[in-house]
């Protein structure tokens, strides 16, 4: 399987320490920590967006090499500000996501579909609630078409079915061939992850099955709380994203 995603003793400084992770085609991973881990780090670091030591590759070619336009379409990214400083219309801000490619047009309104805003597309995006614009930034990142997809905090501002549609999206997004990675606060949530990467203190301290990984151990140190595993009331994802 292709590596699509890779990072080399990537740190930042006073935020990320040398981090190792290897990223192929068609997954789906969770990052998870407690607050000021060095979650939004780690994606932003990965995107290019901050100048970070280490080495960073997409598809096997060191990120300092690869041009502007080519990372646009290769790489979507979702940060955690959900906040809108211009009026614009829904689907315009969803168009954006084709800038990298001559905003064609292609795959914005399957993307308006796939995140529910239909009906939403021609109101002024500054009239929204914030969980609704956190749908219409995701929409933007679909819309490109990229095969890295990095979202951080995803579901923040959702509803319960809104955010188990978007973590099943992603998962329908890993069974096409993309690379998905993306942050979470709620611990519950990344059990139904194919891996997961922890974060403590900027480190990074397990990298494995979330099963494997989260263990009532590990919890403990890194969260500092206690863990009972009570399978039967994590809510199962949408079929195929739907």
């Amino acid at each position: 399987m292709t590596t699509a995603l890779r990072a080399r003793r990537l740190g930042v400084d006073g935020r990320l320490a040398e981090v190792d992770a290897s990223l192929p085609e068609g997954s789906l991973t969770a990052v998870v920590g407690p607050n000021g881990a060095g979650k939004s780090t780690l994606l932003q670091a990965l995107a290019g967006l901050l100048p970070a030591a280490g080495e960073v590759e997409w598809g096997g070619r060191p990120l300092r090499r690869i041009g502007y336009l080519e990372r646009g379409r290769r790489l979507a990214w979702v940060g955690q500000e959900s906040q809108a400083d211009f009026a614009f219309p829904v689907r315009e801000v969803v168009a954006q996501g084709r800038f990298a490619w001559g905003d064609d047009g292609a795959g914005v309104e399957e993307a308006l579909a796939a995140l529910d805003l239909v009906a939403l597309a021609d109101r002024p995006v500054t009239r929204l609630s914030g969980g609704e614009r956190r749908r219409v930034f995701l929409a933007r990142a679909l819309a490109s078409g990229a095969p890295i997809q990095l979202w951080d905090e995803p579901t923040a501002n959702l509803d319960v079915r809104h955010a188990l549609e978007v973590q099943g999206l992603a998962r329908s997004l890993a069974r096409q061939g993309s690379t998905v990675l993306l942050t979470l606060h709620d611990i519950r949530a990344a059990y139904r992850f194919d891996r997961v990467l922890v974060l403590h203190q900027g480190r990074l301290v397990a990298d494995g099955a979330p099963h494997e990984v989260l263990t009532a151990a590990l919890i403990r140190e890194v969260f500092r709380v206690e863990a009972r595993f009570l399978e039967s009331l994590v809510p199962e994802l949408p079929a195929d994203g739907q």
